[in-house]
């Protein structure tokens, strides 16, 4: 059974969501849909940008379905986008290097290992050239980094649970169909919101899940 898989279907895992067949099923990690969310955060929050970097895993097999969605969706928030994959911190670096001498600039982080594993690397280097930036992961922001917007994880395990007991009493995993994630966390560092000189709308910080001070 999975628990983190953004697009079973896409990557063969099952036939489809609702009788997945085989001996597999489980709870999807992201719909495709929230990278447009990811692009309408940052520009909620940062309003000025108009050019926006997307930071990516390119071992992340999902990383081109968002990075896809949000093309598709630019258009209407009026910004132009480039896309930087990220191996190591040097590429980590490299990317702001560009970034930084676009004026009005800001970036979406989509999830992935490599992106996960040199966080504190892009969080830092996104505070040095003070640009504003979305993640997919709250412990991003928990790192500084500006805000998230994510699955919560624990309620996404606590359902994969209730599956494995399922399982254990005879049911088919092939029978039990696929669900997605239906719980998000919106995070935002207020230290680092300060720290930018944002004024953030009050709309947004009511909807916030957790403020970091």
């Amino acid at each position: 059974m999975f628990a983190q898989v953004p697009d079973p279907v896409g990557r063969g895992f099952v036939a489809n969501l609702a009788r997945p067949g085989g001996n597999i099923t489980g709870f999807t990690l992201f719909e495709l849909a929230i990278a447009t969310k990811w692009l309408e955060l940052l520009k909620q929050i940062a309003p000025r940008v108009a050019t926006i970097c997307i930071v990516y895993d390119p071992a992340n097999s999902a990383a081109d379905f968002f990075r896809r969605e949000i093309e598709a969706s630019a258009p209407s928030f009026g910004v132009k986008l480039s896309a930087f994959a990220i191996h190591t911190d040097a590429d980590v670096k490299r990317a702001f290097a560009v970034l930084a001498g676009e004026p009005n600039g800001g970036l979406v982080v989509l999830p992935g290992p490599a992106t996960s594993i040199h966080r504190d690397s892009i969080v830092a280097q996104a505070a040095r050239h003070r640009l504003p930036a979305v993640y997919p992961f709250s412990y991003f922001a928990k790192a500084g980094g500006l805000a998230s917007y994510g699955v919560d994880h624990i309620d996404l395990f606590r359902r994969a649970a209730s599956y494995v007991d399922c399982i254990l009493k005879g049911e088919k995993p092939g029978d039990l169909p696929v669900q997605q994630a239906d719980k998000f966390e919106l995070v935002i560092n207020l230290k680092t919101v300060k720290t930018l000189g944002i004024e953030l709308p009050v709309s947004l910080l009511a909807r916030t899940d957790e403020v970091i001070e």
